[in-house]
């Protein structure tokens, strides 16, 4: 679904990202796992066209992204508050995202109401603007924002940041529940969660994958003592 060619990135002559091959296929869910500064943002801004290559290339679905714009159809992504419509309320944005895909106001309501146990009664039915919540809403508004329109690929960055436990772990079960045809690729700091959701984990170190392998109690603990000794 995803391969990247020879993919290097540098800002002011210094390089951030070099990848010679890495292919993601469909149905995968990825876990990028690195300190700041390994270049997991790069690689998905990178993916998402929103920042140009210094040399090399991400294919989707065979397509050059810098060259075609049939990736969007089928791709979502919710990496920081940018990606969201601040003076919105969240049901406004979830109806705005849902527009984009020609659903229903209805529909998108009954979408989005099966995460309520997730949202906590704080954010469906709020007149609250979306500048207005709290970090860990804004970040539950985009996550699950993202999901909308049945998307094949979803990135999201650091997804169980500012969440509280209880919510990181209704993180953890969405992908799951939500993976069946759909690529995930899910970057993170924490270990546990990566280890627990992901079916294959890609560690980045200063811009290059170090370790590529298949999720397994082994790999655990290899992805555990790697990091240990950083």
């Amino acid at each position: 679904m995803i391969k990247v060619e020879n993919l290097r990135k540098e800002y002011s002559g210094k390089e951030v990202l070099n990848i010679a091959d890495l292919n993601i296929e469909k149905g995968e869910i990825v876990g990028l796992v690195g300190n700041n500064g390994a270049g997991k943002t790069t690689l998905f801004s990178l993916i998402l066209d929103l920042i140009k290559a210094t040399s090399g290339k991400v294919l989707s679905n065979e397509k050059d992204v810098s060259q075609s714009e049939d990736w969007k159809m089928y791709t979502s992504a919710y990496l920081d508050d940018g990606f969201l419509i601040n003076f919105l309320t969240a049901d406004e944005y979830f109806e705005f995202v849902g527009g984009l895909f020609d659903h229903s106001k209805t529909d998108v309501q009954a979408f989005v109401q099966q995460f309520e146990p997730i949202f906590n009664g704080e954010v469906l039915g709020q007149k609250k603007f979306i500048r207005q919540l709290s970090m860990g809403n804004r970040k539950k508004v985009g996550l699950i924002g993202a999901l909308i329109g049945n998307p094949e690929l979803v990135l999201w960055d650091e997804p169980f940041s500012n969440l509280d436990p209880s919510t990181q772990i209704r993180v953890r079960n969405i992908v799951k529940e939500h993976s069946d045809n759909r690529t995930f690729l899910v970057s993170s700091h924490d270990l546990h969660h990566i280890a627990e959701v992901c079916t294959r984990i890609i560690i980045l170190d200063h811009g290059k994958v170090v370790r590529d392998v298949k999720n397994s109690p082994e790999m655990k603990e290899d992805l555990f003592e790697f990091f240990e000794v950083k």
